[in-house]
């Protein structure tokens, strides 16, 4: 039986007191670091909880250079974000052991994580599995397009919650809801209210959140962890208004 690491825990506590999380999502492979130190100096101002590292392209050497980088210069936990077996460093605090089950891709399922298994193992990171369930977005996103699996349906509510229940009861401990990289649209409320209301495990929701409004209607939908990356990488101002959007939010009664 899994017993949670220290992060996991965190995580679970957050969502039974009612208080969801922030996340940011830094990409190595489009970030260059006058970027990422402008971005951790509001970031410093602001209620974040976690950075989440990884990207669909990001070099190993860019990879491992920003979670070194991000445990030097700011005092909030590092949590890896793989996008390939490869954006693994014992450096960071923990890592999101992705299963992509919302895809039929096998490598994706259990393959890549096959081949990590030792280096995962050996690099003594707390491993979170967790369920990562890629959403229709209005457009092809480079999660999509690297993955080679097809999204899930954005009105097809049922679906995804059979999906989060499925991965649910396969032990997995968080799930994702991901609209992908740059994604035209966020996932939508009412899939996010109904896959939240379905789980006893903590929600992150990403992708798309490119908005105060965006972020606040994904936290009223039931978000217990937003992932916040792609918009910010433009305008690094956008995380002082989710931060105050996140404050603002009244605590939740289970």
């Amino acid at each position: 039986m899994m017993h949670p690491g220290i992060h996991l825990q965190t995580i679970q506590t957050a969502r039974e007191q009612g208080r969801p999380m922030l996340a940011v999502l830094i990409d190595p492979g489009k970030m260059k670091r006058d970027a990422l130190q402008e971005l951790l100096r509001i970031a410093a101002q602001c209620a974040v909880d976690f950075f989440f590292v990884g990207g669909s392209t990001s070099r190993p050497d860019a990879f491992a250079s920003t979670v070194s980088f991000l445990k030097e210069v700011q005092p909030k936990p590092v949590i890896l974000f793989p996008g390939n077996e490869l954006q693994i460093s014992a450096e960071a605090d923990a890592l999101l052991l992705l299963s992509l089950i919302s895809g039929r891709n096998p490598e994706l399922l259990i393959g890549k994580h096959v081949a990590a298994a030792p280096a995962l193992v050996r690099s003594g990171l707390e491993i979170i599995p967790t369920g990562y369930l890629l959403v229709e977005s209005g457009k092809l996103t480079s999660v999509a397009y690297m993955s080679h699996t097809l999204p899930l349906p954005r009105d097809k509510n049922e679906i995804a919650v059979a999906t989060a229940l499925a991965g649910q009861l396969l032990g997995l401990q968080l799930m994702y809801l991901e609209a992908g990289s740059g994604a035209e649209l966020p996932v939508p409320v009412e899939m996010i209210r109904a896959v939240r209301a379905a789980l006893n495990v903590p929600l992150i929701v990403g992708g798309g959140i490119t908005s105060k409004e965006k972020f606040k209607n994904a936290l009223q939908a039931g978000a217990d962890l937003l992932g916040v990356g792609n918009a910010l990488e433009q305008h690094p101002s956008l995380l002082l208004e989710f931060s105050d959007c996140l404050l603002e939010h009244p605590v939740r009664i289970r």
